[in-house]
């Protein structure tokens, strides 16, 4: 064979291979929430630990207006991983409330609890939920469990939120600018603890933050819509001005993906979101609240992908 014909095969075995290469990369996206949350930043953090334990992997964090919005993402495909609360997914696997149809969603992991922050500032007249009527307050984006879960803590204090407060429909980075301007009066934001944005409003310079007491409406909540809440605390340490513990109520996050994803895949995802979890963690401290012992079913709220049905399996984890 002469040396040009070797050339040009050399280049075409070349040309192959890259198209091999390229045919096997593959490129994540992660449906998280809000840059002022908790979601986005573990959603970054995690599709950096993606990129690096799966080889030809690639996975970024998208910016949404949170967990209704990011299962619908999943559903249709527009996404391939997704952070949502438990009462949001078991929502759209049933068809009800914000999903007019029901979603082929699946369970990878539960993460760590959420936690119902109602806050307002010194000076609004605020001291309990009830004292919202007739204010000007956020109930979170649209396309967020924030506003779902907001709904149904106001729904047990007996507000109606289409008529008893002015609503406003605004993020949480969004709610902190808006509550500092005096634009509104309080606002209602589910993450985990600490929230940046929130942090950033407790060192507001004369501002005195104010979280509301919400713990004796989680027997309603749960009444009607079932066991999904749990009576929390807010550790007065957690922001700067609380003068004491906030007793709220909590729900879970999990990460979800269509139940059309690969086995080998969903396995991948959860191996790593359990087992990388310190590294998570240099990102924001809940990640070491995603713990092996919280995989349960009802925790989960919906059904397990059969990917992390085989992980747990091979851990000998039981979690029904």
């Amino acid at each position: 064979m002469r040396f040009g014909t070797l050339l040009v095969v050399a280049a075409a075995v070349a040309i192959g291979a890259g198209g091999v290469q390229a045919q096997q990369a593959k490129q994540l996206s992660i449906a998280t929430g809000g840059t002022g949350g908790v979601y986005y930043p573990l959603g970054g953090g995690f599709g950096n630990i993606l990129g690096k334990e799966i080889p030809g992997v690639t996975a970024t964090a998208q910016v949404t207006g949170g967990s209704v919005a990011n299962l619908q993402l999943i559903a249709s495909g527009k996404a391939d991983i997704a952070f949502s609360q438990v009462d949001a997914a078991w929502d759209a696997i049933n068809g009800k409330d914000k999903f007019p149809a029901k979603l082929p969603i699946r369970a990878l992991a539960v993460m760590y609890p959420n936690h119902m922050h109602v806050v307002t500032v010194e000076g609004t007249g605020i001291t309990k939920v009830e004292d919202m009527k007739g204010k000007r307050i956020s109930t979170g984006s649209p396309g967020s469990a924030t506003e779902v879960y907001a709904i149904r803590v106001l729904e047990a204090a007996g507000l109606a939120h289409d008529k008893d407060i002015v609503k406003e429909r605004l993020g949480v980075a969004e709610s902190v600018n808006a509550l500092k301007d005096r634009k509104i009066d309080g606002f209602f934001w589910v993450g985990g603890l600490p929230t940046a944005a929130i942090t950033d409003l407790a060192a507001t310079p004369n501002v005195k933050i104010k979280i509301l007491n919400i713990a004796p409406l989680t027997a309603k909540m749960n009444a009607k819509y079932g066991p999904l809440y749990a009576e929390a605390t807010i550790p007065a340490a957690t922001y700067k001005g609380m003068d004491a513990d906030a007793k709220n109520n909590t729900v879970w996050n999990i990460m979800a993906v269509n139940a059309n994803m690969s086995e080998d895949l969903a396995y991948q995802l959860t191996k790593i979101m359990l087992e990388k979890r310190a590294d998570l963690a240099l990102v924001h401290k809940e990640a070491l609240n995603i713990k092996p012992e919280w995989q349960t079913s009802n925790r989960a709220g919906i059904p397990w992908h059969p990917g992390a049905l085989k992980y747990f399996k091979e851990k000998g984890m039981k979690v029904e």
